[in-house]
């Protein structure tokens, strides 16, 4: 049981998009997210049914709404009552779901550009903080808006389990290493007193070596 949460978002001005997430669970940043510019991001967790990812991304692909997304993964599955999902699409458009057998206290919100979940945590107002941080953040750096609603988040309670990993997970066409790549951050920290922290550590030098460069 991955007891996490997440914020799954974009910036359609800077056209990226992508995950953050924080978890009482070993090496959060390989299950949790995935993210393709102007297709859409997708956060799977809780039990977290790893099909979600590919299938989710397909169905993306083929111009499906971030709702239809979430519909259609969670109708298919017969584990549904134990999965959470958050998805925003190429448009823009947030949906997010948690199953009713999730552990308390689960749920999650949605608004313009992004969809904010987790599960088995102090209280809602982690997901709240999750929210609200990422909408008062806007004309930031979109990695900087997610690594503070994250920071928000724990702030606000955060899991109730306490923390161990977390992930930060950033896509924009030809934006990675040699503009060969459109992964512009992929960082994880797999296990970790302070993982939020050493996140926003290793960012800072990924941004001070691969960041743009002032003319």
């Amino acid at each position: 049981m991955i007891s996490t949460y997440s914020i799954v978002a974009c910036d359609l001005e800077a056209g990226e998009w992508g995950v953050a997430v924080q978890s009482k669970f070993l090496a959060v940043g390989a299950v949790v997210p995935a993210a393709e510019p102007d297709v859409g991001a997708i956060a799977t967790q809780a039990w977290a049914n790893l099909a979600y990812r590919p299938d989710g991304m397909g169905l993306l692909h083929e111009g499906y709404a971030a709702e239809d997304v979430v519909r259609t993964l969670v109708g298919a599955d017969e584990g549904r009552g134990h999965r959470q999902l958050g998805v925003v699409d190429g448009l823009g458009r947030a949906a997010t779901y948690t199953g009713s057998e999730c552990l308390e206290w689960a749920g999650g919100t949605t608004g313009p550009g992004y969809a904010a979940q987790g599960n088995i945590l102090v209280s809602a107002a982690t997901v709240e903080a999750l929210a609200t941080t990422f909408e008062d953040s806007a004309g930031r750096p979109f990695a900087e808006r997610l690594l503070a609603s994250l920071a928000a988040a724990e702030a606000a309670g955060g899991d109730r389990r306490g923390r161990q990993s977390a992930a930060l997970y950033v896509v924009r066409k030809d934006g990675g290493y040699g503009g060969t790549s459109d992964v512009a951050a992929d960082l994880r920290v797999d296990d970790h007193p302070q993982p939020i922290e050493e996140l926003e550590r290793i960012y800072r030098l990924h941004d001070l070596l691969f960041g743009h460069t002032p003319e």
